[in-house]
C-alpha cells in the first residue's frame, strides 16, 4: 500500500505539472528563438528585415497571401483545442527531441548562410517541435505535429505562383462552358471572355480571378477542419485535399456568376461590385457547404448529431439482492 500511494503522486506530478516545470528551460528557448527570428536583420533586398519582418511583408496580395496572419493564430487555436490532452500526455522529455533541435538549427544556419528567409522560417516548426519532444515526451509532439507544421502552408513559394497561369486557364475554360449553362453566349481568346452579341464588354481573367488567393484561404480552413473532426486519419486526408476540387468549382462558379450577371443585368455592376463581393458571398457559402456535406457523409450524419451521441451514457441496471427487495425470507 506505501509504495502504491507514493508512486501515484509523482505519476501526477509528471502529467499534471509537466509544463510548468520546465518554464526555465522554456523562456531560454523563446529568448533565443525571438532573437534570431524578429532582431537578427539578414533577410530582404538590402538585409535589412528579420525573419519575422520578411514574412509578414509577404504576406500580401502580390502574393496572393492576404490571409497569411491567420495561420499563426489559427495554429495557436488549434493547439489551445488540444490543451488538455497535452496535458494529460506531458511526461518525461526525450533526447530525441535534441536531435529534431539539433536538424533545426541547421537548417536555420543554412537558411543564414544563403539569405534565404523561407528556409528560416520553414525551421521554426521544426525547432519547436524538437523542444516539446525533448521537454514533454513523444506524446505531446505527437500532438502538436499538426499545428506546428500546418504553419509550413502560410510560408510563400515562388515556384507556387507559377500554377496561376494553368487555374487561369482553368477558369476560363469552366467559366466559358459555365455560363454556357445558363444560355450565356461567350468567345475566349486567351484569358479573355467577350459576349458573343457584345452585350458586355471583353472581360479578363486576371491572376486575382484564377483562383489561387481562395485556394490558398481554403486550404488553411480545410486543414484545421480536418484536424478538429472526429474520424480515421484517412477521412482527415481525404477532407483536407478535397479543398483543391472545392476551391476550384467554386470559382468557376464565381466567375460564371458575373458573366451571368452582366448577360441578363448590369455588366458594370457585376464586373465592378458582384466581383468585388461574389467571393465572401458565394465562394465561401459553397465551399463550406461542401465541406460540410462531405464531413457529413464520411461520418455518417451531421457532426453536431454524432457528437451528441458521444455524449449519451449507457445506463446498466443491476437487480436489488433479494434480502433488500422486501420478500420475506
Amino acid at each position: 500500500m506505501s509504495a502504491t500511494s507514493t508512486a501515484a503522486p509523482a505519476d501526477a506530478s509528471v502529467r499534471g505539472g509537466g509544463f510548468r516545470t520546465w518554464w526555465g528551460p522554456l523562456l531560454a528557448m523563446a529568448v533565443v528563438l525571438l532573437w534570431f527570428y524578429a532582431f537578427e536583420q539578414r533577410y530582404g533586398a538590402g538585409r535589412t528585415l528579420s525573419a519575422f519582418d520578411w514574412i509578414w511583408s509577404a504576406w500580401n496580395d502580390e502574393n496572393d497571401f492576404e490571409h497569411g496572419p491567420l495561420f499563426p493564430l489559427v495554429c495557436a487555436g488549434l493547439i489551445a483545442h488540444r490543451l488538455p490532452r497535452l496535458r494529460e500526455a506531458a511526461a518525461s522529455g526525450s533526447a530525441w527531441g535534441l536531435v529534431v533541435i539539433l536538424a533545426g538549427a541547421l537548417l536555420y544556419a543554412a537558411a543564414y548562410r544563403t539569405l534565404q528567409p523561407r528556409v528560416a522560417m520553414g525551421a521554426l516548426p521544426v525547432l519547436l517541435w524538437g523542444a516539446a519532444w525533448s521537454l514533454w515526451g513523444w506524446k505531446v509532439a505527437r500532438l502538436i505535429s499538426f499545428p506546428l507544421f500546418f504553419f509550413w502552408l502560410a510560408i510563400p513559394l515562388p515556384s507556387f505562383r507559377q500554377a496561376t497561369n494553368g487555374l487561369q486557364i482553368l477558369a476560363t475554360v469552366m467559366a466559358h462552358h459555365g455560363s454556357a449553362l445558363f444560355g450565356v453566349e461567350t468567345i475566349v481568346q486567351g484569358t479573355e471572355i467577350s459576349s458573343a452579341h457584345g452585350k458586355w464588354e471583353p472581360l479578363e481573367i486576371a491572376k486575382g480571378c484564377s483562383g489561387i488567393r481562395s485556394l490558398m484561404a481554403l486550404l488553411m480552413i480545410s486543414g484545421a477542419w480536418a484536424y478538429m473532426a472526429r474520424m480515421a486519419m484517412w477521412k482527415r486526408v481525404l477532407l483536407f485535399v478535397t479543398a483543391f476540387p472545392i476551391a476550384i468549382v467554386g470559382n468557376a462558379l464565381r466567375v460564371t456568376s458575373i458573366f451571368v450577371i452582366a448577360e441578363y443585368g448590369d455588366a458594370k455592376w457585376g464586373r465592378e461590385t458582384w466581383h468585388d463581393w461574389s467571393g465572401l458571398l458565394l465562394f465561401y457559402p459553397f465551399s463550406l457547404m461542401v465541406l460540410l456535406g462531405l464531413h457529413s457523409l464520411l461520418e455518417g450524419g451531421w457532426p453536431w448529431r454524432k457528437g451528441a451521441r458521444r455524449e449519451l451514457r449507457r445506463v446498466v441496471v443491476s437487480a436489488r439482492p433479494e434480502h433488500e427487495s422486501g420478500s420475506p425470507s
